[in-house]
């Protein structure tokens, strides 16, 4: 299977002088093409500043990031990113359906192709109905649906998820988390999810990362090996859930006790 994104030895910190932080240490793992990978750690570990790096938006300060084999040294076309406030996100002078269109500023697509695709992407998340409403007239689920679709509007390879369910409630996050597997499949998108939750993490992934303290490094890659499709119910009462869920949580609750 094509190695889709290489992370190799990768350093960052934030800050200048004195006040200079060291977040990311000599980090290292890579993800293949039509994979989904969950990175859990503990609590300002850098998951986020991870996603950044990984989306071009952070200038690392050592080591490489490569998508489709090539440095990523500003935000590269194949690579998009679902944030977590999709209140700030979104563009609240856009209706619903511009919002998706914005994603595909550079698909090259005609004016036409794009509002076909973009409602076609609606539809997909559930939202046909809504293209001519705004953002600020729909719920944070429906937002956060509209996010999504704009992620996978840009026809990227690579879809980055800086923990997009977590403004939501319980019942929005297990749709949404459905969701997201289902479109992942239907669109061959590779995902790399970034969450606190472990049961998110252990539930959407083939593979779990999970991350030391600063400076950040992998601590354990954990195959996930459940049944697909997977199902809020049975997945979560498997006995691999069960068995990866607790080695998630002892290996991060073991790092806050050395801390």
């Amino acid at each position: 299977m094509e190695t889709l994104l290489e992370v190799d030895g990768m350093t960052k910190s934030l800050g200048e002088g004195a006040a200079r932080l060291v977040i990311i240490g000599g980090l290292s793992f890579s993800a293949r093409a039509g994979e989904f990978v969950s990175v859990a750690g503990p609590s300002g570990c850098g998951k986020t500043t991870l996603l950044m790096c990984l989306a071009g938006l952070y200038a690392i300060d050592g080591g490489a990031v490569r998508f489709e084999g090539r440095a990523v040294t500003e935000p590269p076309p194949g690579i998009s990113v679902v944030f977590q406030d999709y209140s700030r996100s979104l563009l609240p002078w856009k209706s619903n359906l511009d919002n998706v269109i914005f994603g595909m500023k550079r698909t090259g697509l005609a004016e036409a192709d794009k509002r076909t695709r973009a409602g076609e992407l609606l539809l997909a998340v559930g939202l046909q109905g809504y293209e001519g409403h705004y953002p600020w007239q729909v719920s944070g689920g429906m937002q956060q649906r509209v996010a999504i679709a704009r992620g996978l509007a840009a026809q990227s390879r690579l879809l980055l998820l800086d923990e997009p369910l977590a403004a939501v409630d319980a019942q929005t996050r297990a749709e949404l988390q459905d969701l997201l597997l289902d479109l992942a499949r239907r669109f061959n998108q590779t995902c790399v999810l970034v969450t606190h939750d472990v049961d998110e993490a252990v539930y959407m992934a083939d593979r779990v990362i999970v991350l030391t303290r600063r400076p950040t490094r992998v601590l354990a890659e954990l195959e996930v090996e459940l049944p697909k499709p997977r199902d809020q119910l049975a997945t979560r009462e498997h006995p691999t859930f069960l068995r990866l869920r607790h080695e998630v949580v002892t290996l991060i609750r073991s790092m806050r006790q050395n801390a």
